[in-house]
C-alpha cells in the first residue's frame, strides 16, 4: 500500500495558518478562486465514460458510467446515466461573486481521497468576540465530491481563531447553515445562493449561542455527564466497579476531560460550556486519529462532524438548566 493510500488528502493549497499542520502548499492571501483551484491542483475535469463488461469475447454494456479524471485518466467512481458531475471550476466559479465585492477571500482548496471529494473554503470578512480576545471567524465551505451517493455540500461553519478549532453551527430551532445538492440535475449556483441567503443572519445565531454558553457555569458532575452523552460508553461489563465519576468515562470522555484546562484559549470563559465544547471540539479536530489529514476529514465530512453537532446541542442543553 503506497502513502498516497493511507493519506486521505491528496493536494492542498491554504492561504495564512493551516489547522491541519504542514500539509499542502501555503499561498498568499489574495489569490482569486480560480488561482487557488490552480495551485491546489484542481485544474482538472471529470468526464462520463460508458462501461462495458468483458464477457466470453464480447463486450456487454453494464448501463453505468464511469467518471474519468482528465489529468490522468484515473476512474474515480460509476454512476449512472443521469447524475450529473460538478466541474471544479463550476465550484470555485461560485465564490466569483463574493469575492469580487470584498466580502471573502479564499482560505484553502483541495482534493481528499484521491481525488473523490474536492474543497474549497473562503473566509467571510465577519468575525465576533465571545468573550474579549476570544475571536470566531466565519467561513463557507464548499464541498464539490466526485464520488456516487455523495451530494454537493455548501455550508457555513465558525472557526475559533485562538485554537483553529472547526465548530458546528448545530443550533436548536434555528434554520440549517447550508444546503446539499444532489447530482440528479446540473448544478444551479443561482438557486443555492437564493436558497442560502447571506451568512450574516446565521452567524448572528451562532454569536447569541457561543456568548450564551460562555456566561453558563458547568458543575463537575454535568460535566462528566455532558462527556458520556457527547461519547457515550457502547458496553459496560457487569462486573466493572466504577471508582468516581471520571472512572465512568469512556477513553475519548476522559481526552476531553483532559484537554479542558490544557487546551489553547482554555484561559477564556473558564468553567463555562463554551469551554467545555471547545475541549470535545479540539480534542476531535487536533487529538483524534493516526493522522492529521484523517482528522480534517472526519472533522469536515466524517463521524467527527457528527459528533460535534451532537456536542453544540448538547451543551445549549446543559447550559439552559446551569
Amino acid at each position: 500500500m503506497s502513502m498516497n493510500d493511507i493519506l486521505q488528502i491528496e493536494t492542498m493549497a491554504y492561504a495564512g495558518q493551516s489547522p491541519w499542520g504542514d500539509i499542502g502548499t501555503q499561498v498568499s492571501n489574495d489569490l482569486s478562486p480560480q488561482q487557488i483551484m490552480e495551485k491546489a491542483d484542481l485544474n482538472w475535469s471529470v468526464d462520463k465514460v460508458k462501461t462495458y463488461a468483458d464477457y466470453q469475447g464480447e463486450k456487454i454494456p453494464t448501463g453505468l458510467e464511469a467518471l474519468v479524471r482528465s489529468s490522468d485518466n484515473k476512474i474515480l467512481t460509476q454512476v449512472g446515466k443521469n447524475w450529473e458531475p460538478c466541474q471544479n471550476e463550476t465550484a470555485f466559479e461560485f465564490f466569483n461573486e463574493y469575492c469580487l465585492e470584498g466580502g471573502m477571500d479564499m482560505e484553502s482548496a483541495g482534493s481528499l481521497k484521491g481525488g473523490k471529494m474536492v474543497w474549497a473554503l473562503a473566509k467571510i470578512k465577519e468575525s465576533f468576540d465571545v468573550v474579549k480576545g476570544d475571536q470566531v471567524d466565519s467561513y463557507l465551505l464548499f464541498s464539490n465530491p466526485h464520488e456516487y451517493g455523495k451530494s454537493i455540500d455548501v455550508r457555513f461553519t465558525p472557526i475559533r481563531v485562538t485554537c483553529m478549532n472547526t465548530l458546528a453551527m448545530a443550533i436548536k430551532g434555528s434554520a440549517v447553515n447550508g444546503m446539499k445538492v444532489n447530482h440528479r440535475k446540473a448544478f444551479d449556483p443561482v438557486m443555492v445562493k437564493q436558497t442560502m441567503g447571506i451568512a450574516h443572519e446565521k452567524f448572528e445565531q451562532y454569536k447569541e449561542v457561543a456568548q450564551f454558553l460562555s456566561k453558563k457555569r458547568f458543575t463537575a458532575d454535568s460535566l462528566i455527564q455532558y462527556y458520556n452523552e457527547v461519547f457515550p460508553r457502547t458496553y459496560k461489563g457487569k462486573d466493572e466497579v466504577i471508582v468516581n465519576a471520571y472512572d465512568d468515562l469512556t477513553t475519548n470522555g476522559q481526552k476531553a476531560f483532559d484537554v479542558l484546562q490544557s487546551q489553547p484559549g482554555a484561559n477564556f470563559a473558564q468553567g463555562s460550556w463554551w469551554q467545555a465544547l471547545n475541549s470535545v471540539t479540539y480534542l476531535t479536530d487536533h487529538v483524534m486519529g493516526r493522522e492529521a489529514d484523517s482528522r480534517m476529514t472526519s472533522s469536515w465530512f466524517g463521524a467527527n462532524a457528527n459528533r460535534k453537532a451532537v456536542a453544540v446541542s448538547k451543551a445549549i442543553e446543559f447550559a439552559e438548566v446551569a
